[in-house]
């Protein structure tokens, strides 16, 4: 459920009240932690954080207008989402976290490759949210991005 909301704070006020706090919390839960750098935008229809141009100006390869995403977060039909390009990106990373989530939680972890969904809001685990937020800075991103793109291309 994409929404059509230009900034974030339009997108939260779209959200019934449930939703609206979780999405809030989410929202600043990685704001918190996130490195430096990261800007705050809509993308693809979510909240999102991307590595913005002045940082990499190549942007997205599949459409260079726009910047490089990293994170974002959606409140879905059946579900709240994080999306979190590292975990898709950097498997020591997506192991580190499947592990600490089986120690932080007692919800069966309901994940793909960059996609974590939680289906109530108190599942949310924002502790370890935000120490995954914390793991991976502008320039690692750019690193790992970069070095995907070449692996591809091989």
């Amino acid at each position: 459920m994409a929404s059509k909301a230009s900034t974030p704070q339009q997108y939260i006020n779209e959200l019934p009240g449930d939703r609206k706090e979780a999405i809030i919390q989410l929202r600043n839960t990685i704001a918190k932690n996130i490195p430096r750098g990261f800007k705050e935008v809509m993308a693809h229809g979510m909240i999102g954080w991307v590595v913005p141009h002045e940082l990499f100006p190549p942007g997205y390869h599949c459409n260079p207008e726009l910047p490089l995403l990293f994170v974002s977060i959606a409140s879905q039909k059946n579900s709240i989402s994080l999306h979190h390009m590292g975990l898709y990106g950097s498997n020591e990373l997506s192991k580190w976290f499947v592990a600490e989530y089986t120690k932080q939680s007692t919800i069966k972890l309901d994940m793909g490759k960059a996609c974590v969904r939680f289906k109530k809001p108190e599942h949310i685990p924002h502790k370890l949210i935000g120490e995954l937020m914390k793991k991976i800075s502008v320039d690692d991103w750019i690193r790992i991005y970069q070095k995907a793109l070449q692996q591809r291309k091989s």
